[in-house]
């Protein structure tokens, strides 16, 4: 089978596309032929073995000197090819989607997925459209619901709403009743107010957290503000989530949103608000079920700026990387 395979830790030009050998699902593994994936910034912080300290402190998925699994890639959506044996729920000729990080990635024709991490495909999606939802979704559907336990009624603002995974959160929250601020730059605005933001803050004209509004759900999404800035805008009880971010730079940097994220965690056993970290959030069968269940009754619609081909993963890494990608970059198999 042709995939993307990465032997070092570097840039785009790191990534090349191979012939290798198609992977064979092993007892409740599922393998599906893949005909869509899509970017993440998990995607380029693999690559790149960025920040360092992730190489020591997520060594489940961070290699040390190079990284620890070949391939790229997370979401998909495709059919499944063959079952391991134990498998129950899927049978071949399946319409999938899911998450393939706990095995080899997803930029390439087959992958092996445990059963747990796939649920079928929502039927109103394309292959394209649906490889967008599962990490993306997962982390929004997750941080407002389960985390932040948002009510009908409550204010949420998210910071970083026109990205990847902010577009769904401001679908979501809708979807749970909420009154959504979403911030983004000019050039957004537009696009995060059609998913039904109740207010749109551009942030090159103002500064929400000088505003005198205030939160019950801080979603931040971009690790570009201080926990000073962020805490200024809740609530009272209210709940900040700190989710991903950080800024790609010419190298690698040492800490980057960690930083961010360790400092929250020392924090929050003195503060009264609660300061969450979500990180990492694995798209598992019954998160992807519920996922489901909002595309198919029309609340959540996956948002694609751009559509790469599989020997065009490099320049679909860099755009999502570099030039700032509006909501979701997929890619076709």
């Amino acid at each position: 089978m042709k995939a993307v395979v990465q032997y070092r830790y570097g840039n785009v030009e790191s990534l090349a596309l191979k012939d290798i050998e198609a992977p064979v699902p092993a007892d409740g593994e599922v393998l599906v032929r893949v005909h869509a994936s899509s970017v993440n910034a998990r995607d380029w912080h693999l690559m790149r073995g960025d920040p360092y300290l992730a190489r020591l402190a997520l060594p489940e998925a961070f290699g040390l000197r190079r990284p620890k699994r070949t391939i790229r890639g997370s979401d998909l959506a495709g059919r499944v090819e063959a079952v391991g044996r134990s498998v129950t729920r899927f049978q071949p000729g399946d319409e999938v989607f899911g998450d393939a990080r706990e095995l080899d990635g997803a930029f390439a024709e087959y992958v092996c997925v445990p059963e747990g991490q796939l649920a079928p495909k929502p039927a109103n999606l394309t292959f394209e459209q649906a490889a967008t939802v599962p990490i993306a979704g997962a982390t929004a559907l997750v941080g407002l619901h389960h985390t932040a336990r948002v009510q009908p009624g409550q204010r949420v603002l998210v910071n970083g709403a026109s990205g990847g995974v902010g577009t769904f959160a401001v679908q979501i929250g809708k979807a749970l009743g909420a009154a959504v601020t979403g911030v983004c730059s000019t050039r957004n605005v537009d696009l995060v107010g059609s998913l039904g933001a109740d207010h749109v803050v551009d942030y090159t004209r103002a500064d929400f957290a000088r505003a005198p509004d205030r939160y019950d759900v801080v979603f931040d999404l971009v690790a570009n503000r201080s926990l000073a800035d962020l805490r200024r805008v809740l609530a009272p009880g209210g709940t900040l989530i700190l989710s991903g971010g950080g800024v790609s730079g010419a190298r690698p940097h040492l800490v980057g949103p960690m930083g961010l994220v360790i400092t929250s965690q020392l924090m929050a056993r003195f503060v009264k608000e609660r300061v969450l970290v979500l990180n990492n959030v694995p798209p598992r069968a019954e998160t992807l079920a519920a996922l489901r269940e909002l595309i198919e009754s029309g609340q959540v619609t996956p948002v694609v700026d751009r559509t790469y081909k599989l020997a065009e993963v490099p320049a679909a890494v860099h755009y999502l990387q570099v030039e700032h990608a509006r909501a979701k970059v997929a890619i076709t198999i």
